[in-house]
């Protein structure tokens, strides 16, 4: 039956563990408008022949009444209807907010007329290309150097806009290896149409095998238009060893210190995820939105206890060197252990339920570190 309704309905290949969950509803709200339609224009017929006008001068008709259950049955099925579509549409909103606690990050920057990749951990970086393996939960954090794209894998039914100055998410796991388009579905210039890329999905242990080659450097690396600060350094560098650099380079310790000790500005050590409270008494979590933004967009959010002397990055960071020193930020924890990234609201899928209450936003709060 879903075979069936997929070619019917001339939609892709179902590659992702949530493709066949929205193709369901998707045949659930096809199917349920056919047949009431098809009932409808049934009763149009009927009421036609029926109630024809037979060419009696001043003929009147009977009049027609109808009861309180009638009246019910006719507003309240609809409604049903439309409740139970918005209940799944819902649940399956909720999963695709909510990425895995153990999903791989994978960095996305949309330029005219390209997309981006590269992995956080020393791994490789590439253009157009994107590179997973199966049945792996994979979370892209996405941002764009000019415009506004959207990033849209039809296979994996997942899209999302990409937008200048500010981090979104996304996430999929693929379940069929092979090749997948991925489009700007986002009008983004003249080159808008040509603005494609391909998702590989590989078997895992191929996949590892690929991915520890390339982080051993034994494949060229790529480049993309003009030098960014990143493509000067050393090449071996991880991308947590970049953002070191880059953020020594940027005077970024001139004002942060990475030891836990007072400075100007907040400190970094254990800052991924930390509630900061801000001026007139909001609280803030520290997460990769927020600080990416707070380079761009100081002045908007104000730690409180700090002065406001942090200036704007905007311009001077490409987008793959302020991801390169919020990697950086993330690794600088007190207690030795892997930063645990916001996971949002993590939904069972097995038991389809809400389990850890949270946002499960990354999109950028505007604001500064102090």
């Amino acid at each position: 039956m879903n075979e069936l309704m997929r070619n019917m309905l001339f939609l892709p290949v179902q590659a992702s563990t949530m493709s066949t969950h929205i193709d369901y509803l998707h045949y659930f709200v096809i199917i349920t408008t056919m047949v009431v339609s098809t009932l409808i224009g049934g009763a149009a017929l009927g009421f036609y022949v029926k109630y024809r006008w037979k060419g009696r001068i001043g003929a009147k008709g009977e009049p027609v009444y109808t009861t309180f259950l009638g009246e019910a049955l006719i507003i309240g099925v609809p409604a049903f209807f439309f409740l139970l579509w918005f209940a799944i549409g819902y649940r399956d909103f909720v999963r695709l907010q909510s990425p895995p606690p153990n999903a791989q990050d994978v960095y996305v920057m949309g330029k005219q007329w390209m997309w981006k990749f590269s992995y956080p951990d020393g791994g490789p970086s590439g253009t157009n290309v994107l590179r997973v393996p199966a049945n792996r939960p994979i979370r892209l954090l996405m941002t764009s150097r000019d415009v506004i794209h959207s990033f849209f894998v039809p296979a994996f039914r997942t899209k999302q806009d990409v937008l200048p100055g500010r981090y979104t998410q996304s996430w999929f796991e693929a379940t069929k290896p092979g090749r997948y388009p991925v489009y700007c579905t986002e009008m983004c210039g003249t080159g808008h149409s040509t603005m494609r890329a391909e998702v590989v999905v590989m078997e895992p242990q191929e996949f590892d095998k690929w991915y520890a080659e390339e982080k051993s450097h034994s494949r060229a690396k790529q480049r993309d238009g003009r030098k960014t600060n990143i493509e000067d350094r050393d090449p071996h560098a991880t991308m947590i060893e970049m953002g070191r650099q880059l953020a020594e380079s940027a005077g970024c310790f001139k004002c942060h210190s990475t030891d836990g000790s007072p400075h100007i500005g907040p400190t970094w050590l254990d800052m991924y995820m930390r509630k900061e409270t801000l001026q007139g008494g909001q609280v803030q979590v520290a997460d990769e939105a927020y600080i990416t933004e707070s380079m761009m967009e100081p002045k908007l959010k104000q730690v409180q206890g700090y002065q406001l002397v942090m200036p704007s990055y905007r311009g001077r960071l490409e987008g793959p060197e302020s991801a390169a020193i919020v990697e950086y930020i993330k690794s600088l924890r007190s207690d030795g252990t892997e930063p645990v990234r916001d996971k949002g609201p993590q939904f069972d899928i097995k038991n389809g339920q809400v389990v850890e209450p949270g946002t499960g936003s990354t999109e950028v709060r505007t604001g500064g570190m102090q």
